[in-house]
């Protein structure tokens, strides 16, 4: 017993000692772009707060902006919106330099219920926001729709100005995507996806009128295999007509929304490719010596 105690700790001194690069937290203020904003919302009680303030790992950036989001907020950015709508999800935005990219990253997936990773890329390319390391929490179960908002809200903070018919427009897409993947049954990823393809359709086509749209969207459907009662398939149409009066460059959208997966490597950069190797190799070696123990 004392043998296999001792090679766990040799494993944990090997692992840890190729690790050091990979594990440290980023502790740099970056004096160009501005410190992290974390924006969190108004409704979360002290606890809950400090919770979501442990998820997004507040503690190990060297300096943030903390700001709150709440119902006055939604107003602004969101027509008809409920001055009066309680505020859970919240966020960590890391502005990028541009052509970075956006990277989307739910870090309590089990308290964001609705919206997905793609869902929030999509509808903040749409309000015009890009080139971010967007990190979303909660203390509890939410459908994630404050976090936008709070995004909007921290963007302005940072000196950006937001056109608000995008961002009504965007906070309509994200209603939609979600409505489609609950009521409808939907994929959330097939969502994300039907809303990407018709709006790199719409960059490439350049439609004039809502006929070429309409056409667009059924195009999509068909191609991916969705059906919509008809009622959701017009509320799309009117949706990517809005979008298309928009006038917004959405060549980059593919380029944005590419295998997330990529998240890790774009936030702490490449690991070296020998670092696995070299795991590998430890535990081979371990448990060679492990085995000859018991001889």
């Amino acid at each position: 017993m004392k043998r296999i105690l001792m090679a766990a700790s040799v494993l944990l001194l090997v692992v840890g000692g190729l690790l050091p690069a990979y594990a440290k937290a980023d502790t740099a203020i970056d004096e160009k772009l501005g410190v992290p904003i974390v924006v969190l919302g108004a409704n979360l009680t002290d606890a809950e707060k400090e919770s979501v303030k442990k998820s997004l790992k507040v503690e190990e950036t060297a300096e943030v902006e903390e700001i709150t989001v709440a119902g006055n907020d939604l107003v602004k950015y969101i027509k008809d919106g409920n001055s009066q709508a309680r505020m859970y999800s919240s966020a960590k935005i890391t502005r990028q330099d541009a052509g970075k990219g956006l990277v989307i990253m739910i870090v309590t997936p089990d308290n964001i219920t609705q919206v997905t990773n793609e869902m929030y890329a999509t509808a903040m390319l749409t309000a015009g926001i890009e080139d971010a390391i967007v990190e979303v929490a909660a203390p509890k179960p939410v459908t994630g729709h404050s976090a936008l908002v709070g995004i909007y809200k921290a963007y302005e903070v940072s000196g950006e100005t937001l056109d608000t018919e995008r961002t009504d427009v965007a906070n309509d897409e994200l209603n939609l995507a979600t409505k489609f993947a609950k009521d409808s049954g939907i994929d959330q990823d097939k969502v994300a996806e039907l809303l990407t393809e018709i709006k790199k359709s719409i960059a490439e086509n350049k439609p004039a009128t809502k006929e070429e749209v309409e056409k667009i969207v059924n195009d999509q459907l068909k191609k991916l295999n969705i059906e919509l009662s008809e009622a959701d398939r017009q509320l799309l149409i009117d949706l990517m007509d809005r979008i298309r009066n928009l006038d917004i460059d959405f060549g980059k959208l593919s380029e944005q929304l590419s295998d997330m997966a990529t998240t890790i490597k774009e936030k702490f950069g490449d690991i070296d490719p020998g670092f696995w190797e070299k795991v590998q190799q430890f535990f081979a070696d371990l448990f060679e010596s492990i085995k000859s123990w018991f001889k």
